[in-house]
């Protein structure tokens, strides 16, 4: 009954308000799909990749392959892994959750966050997100991060622990620095929540941001994971920044 009361709730809806291409709002057959268009122009990574970071490999290699920045310097976290390459149509996407409230998107964009990062995730994992400073959340008043990892959490049936991490050192934006400036930039800048010290001693943890681009911020974050007895951190994003030779 309840089954059927829903299916006709979703009907009502999508005569009310059709499907839309989250790319460009166009009409599509069903909520949250992509249309032809936006679908070509963005790029999804899948294998061959880099097994510690994701970095996809432009010819095939063997599954346990490092890429040349993991050989010279191994990553704190254990393994991450991203649904796009940023640019194109999966930029536009993101800034319009980042910064245009397209809130309405996260359920959509977790089913991406779940295909990409399957196997991250097992029934005991536990998932947060990288934080925002206080300062900068009431001025957006939403923490993208935390949208996608909610919905994620649902998708996948595991635990969220949003406002796990907290920015307690409100950074400069990271846009313009160099790798190594990033790193620098947030140093020291984040810290476990009072209120959640001991609810990941021993766990396997998925850290979710919207964009991987040198990995600073994730390895800050699960630096302090790490440091709150987590035994596993992962990370989990919704597009990476690959520049391609």
């Amino acid at each position: 009954m309840l089954q059927s009361a829903g299916t006709m709730l979703k009907t009502v809806i999508d005569t009310i308000l059709p499907p839309a291409c989250l790319g460009c709002r166009q009409p599509v057959t069903g909520m949250g799909n992509l249309c032809a268009d936006c679908f070509s122009e963005i790029t999804f990574i899948s294998d061959p990749l880099c097994n510690l970071c994701g970095l996809p490999f432009q010819t095939p290699v063997a599954p346990d392959t490092l890429c040349g920045n993991c050989i010279a310097r191994r990553p704190v976290f254990s393994r991450a892994r991203a649904a796009t390459i940023y640019g194109g149509k999966a930029r536009d996407i993101i800034l319009a959750l980042k910064h245009g409230d397209r809130t309405d998107m996260a359920p959509y964009l977790a089913r991406w966050l779940l295909r990409a990062g399957q196997d991250l995730i097992t029934p005991e994992t536990i998932i947060t997100s990288v934080p925002l400073h206080a300062s900068r959340l009431r001025h957006r008043k939403y923490n993208q991060a935390g949208l996608l990892a909610s919905a994620l959490g649902r998708e996948a049936g595991c635990d969220v622990i949003n406002n796990l991490i907290i920015r307690s050192r409100k950074t400069r934006s990271q846009g313009g620095l160099t790798g190594r400036g990033r790193h620098r930039n947030v140093s020291g800048a984040f810290r476990i929540s009072d209120r959640h010290v001991g609810k990941i001693d021993n766990a396997p943890v998925l850290l979710i941001d919207d964009v991987f681009t040198t990995g600073a911020t994730v390895e800050a974050s699960a630096r302090t994971l790490y440091r709150a007895g987590a035994r596993d951190v992962a990370v989990l994003t919704l597009s990476r920044v690959v520049i391609m030779d």
